[in-house]
């Protein structure tokens, strides 16, 4: 893949997707930085096992409220109804002088999943990656909507990976400008799941452009993602992508992830698929294993050139709610799926993840030979 991945530079600019930020709030979190293990600059953490239990003590997040929007499908980016984001922000622990150096800090997005924003995934990763130097953002999609206690059927019909899409952007944007020490040019972006759709579906150029205003991510971590949708025109950002899925994860047809994969390589990124063996579903959740939900394998989505979301069983336009809810009904069926915590599996993610990171923050090629 050497030749493919193109670098970024370290300062350089970074479809699916969610205004006002009142001055206290903004004094509240400029400024504001937490304990970590690690000093900002020291990625050589990422390749060792991740902290955790005493190496995360003292680490805690700051609630953020940022300006977002609520755009049902890409094709609404342009008229899209503003919306107030929700997040967590989690920063490293600054220098024996105090403070962080100017663009000093990589900043790691964090997209959830369709069951919400979890202690044991988010925020856990969010602590991990402050002790090890960089900054996180926990996005909450559902808040942002008001659908954070809704229904689980009603929060996947009224809340898009689109809105996922504008809250991650928006987040990066926000914190990159209310914080000096961020490096908008080292940002990651990372799914899992519903969100795992989220992360992957921002690498195309068009969504990054329209959403990401001059800014856009240096890497794409998804976590099991159903992978149901491609692009009639895949062309990307340059920025690489790397997938994971459980062998025991039903919901996951590796074949067509495979395909997204390809479509994503020709459109101009490097990428990788890495299976784990016997994982299940949300194998750094913290349940215990048990079987929940519907498959997904017989949704096949298109997003057109010009942002349409197309159903290919159908035909139909995912232009509403109610569209969605149609056609979404007409495709999900089938048993239940593994779900449930594989600590086993966590530690290899981590160790793919960190690899990653530290290859992309070193200036290499993150899947070179």
């Amino acid at each position: 893949m050497a030749g493919i991945y193109r670098k970024l530079p370290r300062h350089g600019t970074a479809r699916f997707g969610l205004l006002l930020v009142g001055f206290a709030a903004a004094v509240l979190v400029t400024g504001v930085l937490v304990a970590g293990s690690a000093q900002a600059g020291d990625w050589s953490q990422l390749m060792r096992p991740w902290p955790g239990g005493a190496g995360l003590e003292g680490v805690a997040g700051r609630d953020i409220r940022f300006p977002t929007t609520s755009p049902f499908a890409p094709d609404d980016l342009d008229d899209a109804k503003p919306a107030t984001g929700v997040g967590t922000l989690y920063l490293p622990k600054p220098d024996g002088a105090g403070s962080l150096r100017r663009r000093s800090v990589p900043l790691v997005v964090l997209l959830h999943g369709s069951s919400g924003v979890r202690w044991a995934r988010e925020h856990t990763y969010g602590r991990q990656f402050a002790a090890m130097g960089l900054a996180a953002v926990a996005v909450d999609v559902f808040a942002a909507r008001n659908d954070g206690g809704g229904g689980f059927v009603r929060r996947l019909i009224n809340v898009t990976e689109t809105m996922m899409l504008a809250d991650a952007f928006a987040a990066l944007r926000w914190v990159a400008r209310r914080h000096p020490a961020i490096d908008p040019g080292r940002a990651f972006v990372m799914g899992f799941s519903y969100g795992g759709m989220a992360a992957a579906y921002a690498l195309d150029r068009r969504v990054t452009r329209k959403l990401g205003r001059g800014l856009r991510f240096a890497g794409h971590i998804a976590f099991y993602a159903p992978c149901i949708a491609r692009f009639a025109r895949p062309r990307t950002t340059g920025a690489p992508l790397l997938m994971m899925y459980g062998t025991a994860d039903e919901l996951i047809d590796p074949v067509r992830c495979r395909a997204y994969l390809d479509d994503m390589k020709r459109g101009g990124s490097a990428g990788r698929l890495i299976a784990i063996k016997d994982a299940p579903h949300q194998w750094d959740g913290g349940w215990s294993q048990f079987r929940i939900g519907r498959q997904m394998h017989g949704c096949r989505l298109r997003v057109e050139p010009d942002g349409a979301i197309r159903d290919l069983n159908t035909g139909l336009v995912m232009a509403s709610p109610v569209l969605r809810m149609t056609i979404l009904g007409l495709c999900v069926g089938g048993p239940p799926y593994l779900i449930g915590r594989d600590d086993r599996a966590r530690r290899i993610s981590n160790r793919e993840v960190g690899r990653f990171l530290h290859a992309i923050l070193t200036g290499n090629e993150p899947f070179g030979e």
